[in-house]
């Protein structure tokens, strides 16, 4: 049951990191302020949880 927890574990923090990673690509290239605004707030969580700090 750990060894199953764990690679659940491991396999959502590795979703997390790649929606993270596209989010910031797209952020990056956003020429709209606006756009950059909400690619911020919809990061924040994300690296939140990326971090372990729920």
């Amino acid at each position: 049951m750990i060894m199953i927890q764990s690679f659940v574990s491991v396999l959502y923090y590795l979703l997390v990191a790649y929606v993270v990673f596209f989010l910031i690509w797209n952020f990056l290239k956003s020429r709209k302020w606006d756009e950059e605004v909400l690619y911020i707030i919809v990061l924040i969580p994300f690296l939140l949880r990326l971090f372990r700090l729920k």
